[in-house]
């Protein structure tokens, strides 16, 4: 699973057909140190179970031969998983869900005969399991115990359900990964190929059939919403404009299961279109054709844009070989002929059939496991044959190794794949050409070839989003049988299972191995070939996304997600986990109501992101969606597949799985880097704010000076007027005391200096001097706004000597406390104040 992925020294065994060296791994383990269990593991304390998963046998004492590793062996309803003795700690090599089981068998091991030994010992009892993700694993039992047959009889009644509903999928329910129905998410991505974005589609929208958008070219049809039409092809299928339901239907009878030409993808500018379908049905002597087929695949050549009269190039690429495509006419299917088809030329990939990828990858399987780090016999290949030379022995032996991953011819049929979708792509691009795929059936093949050349054209389909949207149309819209290709259970309750578990005599041996001699007898309840008992299951999904890591090896940034999340993402796959890769159609889908009562993978994963944000594994890090904004067409010379380290070596070669370990490493000085630099924004925010209040500050500081200045020139200012004032009051013979405050003014006047006399007034209520007496007027100093509206008539009258008997003013500018002065009844131009004679206005005669 996608949350288990090892990253630990894991080893692998070889396949149960082939010999194995008893001197070596076998005999080295040391059965009886093993000591019996009177406990059994708690099942209810297990924190490693998921949701809804049970335990339905144990063992104890087993031993994990790859790692020489003691501890309990569980099976559940979900996955065979080995805990470490002690620690209880899951060992992810001895970790694998039933469904990921390809096949397993029972192996006896029996120790070599010696002359003269009387104490015979025991053969050794193992378990072979062997995983559809590359592993073999093998786990030793202790002799004269039940176990290994408990844990046997326990896998034959997991990994073989009799119906679909029995799945661990079915039982754990979609729990927290709920999604939308993926009918709903394939008509989104119909509308963004039509360029009708801005629409998006609900099961209302299903219901009452108003998804039949179109632009000038395409529209969406629904003839296929009952599957009538076509029980392997989607509800909703992308047809020309030009075309009628009726044609549609009236062509599909002259295609291999009905699966007739359709648009997978359309340029958005040139309106070029790469479409698919199955083989014509055109007989042994290729002589049966169909107007209405031929009227479709005319219409994929629309006019070219900006060309009046010039209708765009056609190119049939047929995914089979040439001799196969002939073959398959003596069965009625055939290949179509370019003089029926318009401006059409037809194109043969040689891309074999899937029971030779099955064969492929099974020696691929065969070679990891001989040549890694560790064999599934637990010895390294460095030390078979006695010597530490790589490969076992000598130079001839690494001459021997590359020849065998040759001979497998795996890295043979990627690059065929690959070049086949590069060239598809790069005539849809370059040429503005429209190509139209097919194999036999249009399902396998076309698939791999059709997806490949969108995730090149397409940039959206290199993301997270537009990767589910592509997976989700081409591959499970468009019916690729899952079930068949993986084994599992169908809807009408069939099995076409992987797994090879009839029985064989216990006697016998393996044959031998120019690699491994046995020196003990290897017996074997031994499955027969898996093409006797398995002929549709083949890695046909697993062998695209081989490509697809290819690509992103090729073009590390062009692609959001990583190497991690692909094999993260194919786990998910194999494990049937979920339900979202069920069933072999989206028809059988819909019968089992799966997007209801299964979780969805991609919420899964989605929900795995979103826990780390983008420093997430499944990030890839180098992802520039501007430096590859438009297709990517590699050329032939790039093509050039190697093993890929993340999925293949895992197992047998982990400590050279360094690809991971680097983008770890990279992963985490990027987080270091981003963290540092929001510590830098965090900083250069604080100082901001500091230069902020640094200038208000400084800006309060020259306010206050400013008004500092403004109360110091005041002060100078009032200074002025009292000092001109004293010198005004004691030109009158007066003396003038300033309080402290400033705020009262005592004036004395005394008679005998007095050069006036001021007038008596009469008994009317105001003040009489004595002419003895001393002149004392208090003079208060008030703000402008309590001053009265007419002071003159009560200051001037009394204290001013400008005032004259009219009613008028003397002072020069006249200027006077109405006017703003702080002193009351007097403010002027005290310039013209002092050169005033006050002597020559008071007393003129």
């Amino acid at each position: 699973m996608a949350s288990s992925r090892p990253r630990a020294r894991s080893t692998s065994l070889r396949d149960s057909d082939a010999p194995m060296e008893g001197a070596s791994g076998w005999d080295a383990i040391e059965w009886t140190k093993i000591e019996p269990f009177s406990r059994s593991v708690s099942l209810g304390n297990l924190e490693c179970l998921l949701e809804a998963e049970q335990i339905v046998a144990e063992g104890q004492g087993v031993v994990l031969v790859n790692a020489d590793e003691a501890g309990t062996l569980l099976v559940t309803n979900f996955r065979l998983f080995f805990l470490r003795e002690g620690t209880r700690d899951i060992i992810p090599l001895g970790t694998i869900p039933l469904a990921t089981i390809e096949k397993f068998s029972k192996i006896v091991v029996k120790p070599p005969s010696a002359p003269r030994q009387f104490d015979k010992a025991p053969s050794q009892r193992l378990l072979q399991v062997i995983g559809k993700d590359m592993r073999i694993i093998v786990f030793g039992f202790r002799p004269r115990t039940k176990q290994r047959r408990t844990i046997f009889d326990a896998l034959l009644r997991c990994t073989r359900p009799t119906r679909l509903w029995d799945l661990y999928a079915f039982a754990s329910g979609p729990f927290k990964f709920t999604n939308t129905n993926p009918m709903v998410r394939l008509l989104d991505e119909y509308f963004r190929l039509l360029g009708k974005g801005s629409c998006h589609a609900s099961m209302d929208t299903i219901e009452d059939g108003s998804f039949t958008l179109s632009n000038d070219l395409w529209r969406i049809s629904g003839i296929n919403s009952n599957y009538t039409l076509c029980p392997t092809y989607p509800f909703a299928l992308i047809v020309p404009r030009s075309i009628s339901d009726e044609e549609i239907l009236q062509a599909s009878s002259f295609r291999a299961k009905c699966r007739l030409p359709v648009v997978s993808w359309c340029h958005p500018v040139t309106g070029a279109v790469l479409a698919r379908s199955s083989q014509p049905l055109v007989g042994l002597m290729m002589n049966m054709r169909s107007n209405t087929d031929e009227k479709i695949v005319a219409a994929l050549c629309t006019q070219l844009a900006g060309a009046r009269e010039t209708r765009r190039k056609l190119y049939i690429a047929d995914a089979r070989p040439r001799k196969n495509a002939l073959a398959n006419g003596a069965m009625g299917g055939g290949s179509e002929s370019s003089s029926h088809y318009f401006q059409s030329e037809i194109v043969f990939f040689g891309i074999d059939n899937i029971h030779a990828m099955r064969e492929s990858f099974a020696r691929l399987r065969d070679y990891l496991d001989t040549y890694g780090t560790a064999s599934s016999d637990g010895m390294s290949s460095f030390l078979r044959h006695g010597g530490w030379s790589w490969g076992g022995g000598n130079l001839s032996s690494m001459s021997a190794s590359v020849s065998t991953l040759g001979d497998s011819g795996w890295l043979i049929h990627v690059q065929s794949v690959l070049a086949g979708s590069a060239w598809i792509a790069a005539r849809v691009a370059l040429e503005s050409a429209s190509v139209l795929v097919h194999c036999s059936d249009g399902w396998d093949r076309t698939t791999q070839l059709v997806s490949l050349a969108n995730l090149m054209l397409d940039p959206y389909y290199r993301t997270f989003k537009g990767f589910q949207a592509l997976v989700e149309k081409d591959w499970l819209a468009f019916g690729h049988p899952f079930s068949d290709r993986m084994g599992m259970p169908t809807v009408s309750g069939s099995v076409n299972m992987p797994f090879e578990l009839s029985r064989q005599p216990s006697s016998g041996s393996f044959s031998s191995s120019p690699m491994r001699q046995p020196s003990g007898s290897l017996a074997s309840q031994a499955p027969p070939s898996h093409a006797q008992t398995s002929n549709n299951y083949s890695p046909i999904f697993l062998q695209w996304v081989d490509c697809v890591s290819q690509l992103l090896r090729m073009y590390p940034f062009a692609f959001e997600f990583s190497s991690a999340f692909l094999v993260d993402f194919l786990d998910c796959v194999l494990s049937c986990r979920f339900g979202n890769f069920l069933c072999n159609s989206e028809k059988e889908r819909l019968q089992c109501g799966v997007s209801d009562a299964c979780g969805c993978m991609w919420k899964y994963l989605a929900d795995l992101r979103a826990s780390e944000g983008k420093y997430h594994v499944h990030y890839n890090l180098f992802f520039d969606p501007n430096r590859h904004g438009s297709a990517i067409l590699p050329p032939a010379a790039a093509l050039a597949p190697t093993l890929w380290p993340q999925f293949h070596l895992r197992w047998a070669c982990p400590s050279e799985d360094k690809a991971g370990e680097l983008e770890a490493e990279c992963r985490k000085m990027a987080e270091k880097f981003s963290e540092l630099k929001k510590e830098k924004e965090v900083a250069e925010r604080k100082a901001k704010e500091i230069t902020t209040t640094i200038e208000s500050l400084s800006a309060e500081l020259r306010k206050e000076k400013q008004l500092s200045s403004s109360a110091m020139n005041l002060a100078k200012r009032a200074s002025k007027e009292s000092a001109a004032i004293k010198r005004a009051v004691e030109s009158l013979g007066c003396k003038v005391h300033f309080s402290d405050s400033g705020y009262l003014v005592d004036i004395e006047r005394n008679p005998q200096k007095s050069m006036h006399s001021p007038s008596r007034r009469e008994a009317d209520g105001s003040v009489q001097h004595d002419e003895k007496s001393d002149l004392s007027v208090s003079i208060s100093v008030a703000a402008e706004d309590a001053i009265c509206s007419n002071p003159l008539s009560q200051v001037c009258e009394t204290l001013c000597p400008l005032h004259t008997r009219e009613g008028g003013c003397r002072w020069p500018d006249a200027g006077c406390a109405q006017f703003g002065s702080q002193f009351v009844g007097l403010k002027a131009n005290f310039d013209a104040f002092d050169r005033l004679s006050i002597f020559d206005g008071y007393f003129e005669s």
